[in-house]
């Protein structure tokens, strides 16, 4: 009972004022119970859970507004290059000479990271900072120490001033994609030479026979970065096999025999528009035992461009390129084709063409024959006379 009694007396001690005036007529009654003081108690704690709760809820509030405020202050900050805080900056044109290079798919963080180190900006947030949203190109690019990182940004976003990376396209023959390697990566023409006089061992598949051709794949390459001849060629070549292994193109030696209907087809014509029909026409002689009768196979065979055939020339069967006079396919592709003309190798068009001629060199329009062999030999008559009109006033 003693706790109960403390416990009411506790609760009931300021009956008067500060200045000792009673603050009520008359006491509180006492609780008529300890079950009523024990409610009384409950009540209290409650109420002191539900301010402390409400307390530490504003503090949660306040913290955060806090932390998150200072992020926005921050953020302000870095976009303001005029505050005093901006980020540290060179000004300027620079001095001295920095070759530099980008690599392909490096991230603006590692670009920025290696031209603080390399003395070209002054910090990394100022280069990031300027250079948002900027798509910077690889390559090698002539740059100069404590250059201004908005100098900087728009070089490396200007893939003109790129250099050392190589192009090789679809349609280019190996000869070609050799020179600009060579030529780009400073590496003399004769290390990739002995490689392909070697038949790309170690780096060749089976199935290409010891040729590259038709085994490069189109895209573009840090060939200055890759430092040797090894190693540029077994690059383009590992691209190529993985990009055909994506596009589900068989293996072994259909895969060689698709390439080299592609790379004909990609030769003849100038759009991928007519990809499909051009390999139709392509297995359609060699169904009916015809030969196949392009010009840019013989061209091949000669290391020259088409347009440079003679008669003579045309008529050469120990030139095992020439399909006008040998049949069936060159023995390797003739150009490195592009993932359209594969494509169409692999589905061609349905129909019975036998013959084409491209009948506007300027736009690129080309016809195709069809019906009887008669009415196809009539049409593609009519098609060369065009061809020739259009050429004459052309010139």
């Amino acid at each position: 009972m003693s706790d109960d009694l403390a416990d009411f007396f506790e609760e009931n001690t300021h009956w008067v004022d500060s200045k000792g005036n009673t603050t009520s007529v008359k006491p509180p009654k006492p609780p008529k119970s300890r079950r009523e003081m024990r409610r009384r108690r409950n009540v209290r704690r409650r109420k002191t859970i539900i301010v402390l709760t409400m307390v530490v809820a504003v503090l949660v509030v306040v913290i955060a507004g806090g932390f998150f405020g200072v992020r926005a202050l921050r953020a302000i900050r870095d976009r303001n290059d005029g505050d005093t805080y901006s980020v540290q900056d060179y000004s300027g044109q620079g001095y001295g000479s920095v070759e530099f290079t980008v690599s392909q798919g490096e991230s603006p963080s590692s670009i920025a990271k290696r031209l603080v180190e390399a003395e070209v900006v002054k910090s990394a947030d100022a280069f990031t900072g300027v250079s948002s949203g900027m798509t910077l190109y690889p390559g090698t690019y002539q740059l100069r120490k404590h250059m201004p990182a908005s100098s900087v940004a728009a070089i490396l976003s200007d893939q003109s001033k790129a250099e050392g990376f190589l192009d090789v396209n679809a349609g280019e023959r190996v000869s070609d994609v050799i020179k600009k390697a060579a030529a780009l990566s400073e590496i003399d023409e004769s290390e990739f030479q002995k490689i392909i006089d070697a038949k790309g061992e170690g780096i060749l598949p089976a199935e290409a026979g010891g040729n590259f051709e038709g085994w490069l794949e189109p895209g573009k390459y840090d060939v200055k970065g890759l430092g040797s001849a090894q190693k540029i060629l077994k690059t383009i070549v590992d691209k190529r096999v993985s990009k055909l292994n994506e596009m589900h193109v068989p293996t072994g030696n259909e895969r060689q025999r698709l390439l080299i209907i592609a790379s004909i087809a990609e030769a003849e014509v100038n759009s991928s528009d007519y990809y499909g029909k051009v390999t139709r026409v392509i297995l359609n002689r060699l169904d009916r035992d015809m030969t196949l009768g392009m010009d840019s196979t013989t061209a091949y065979g000669l290391g020259i461009n088409g347009t440079q055939l003679t008669n003579a020339q045309l008529n050469d069967s120990s030139n095992k390129y020439n399909t006008r006079v040998n049949k069936g396919l060159t023995p390797t592709p003739i150009s490195n084709p592009g993932d359209s003309a594969i494509q169409a190798a692999m589905n061609p068009e349905q129909g019975d063409w036998l013959y084409f001629v491209t009948v506007n060199l300027s736009t690129g329009e080309t016809k195709f024959t069809t019906g009887s062999v008669e009415e196809q030999n009539a049409q593609f008559e009519q098609y060369v006379k065009e061809y020739k009109d259009n050429n004459k006033s052309a010139n």
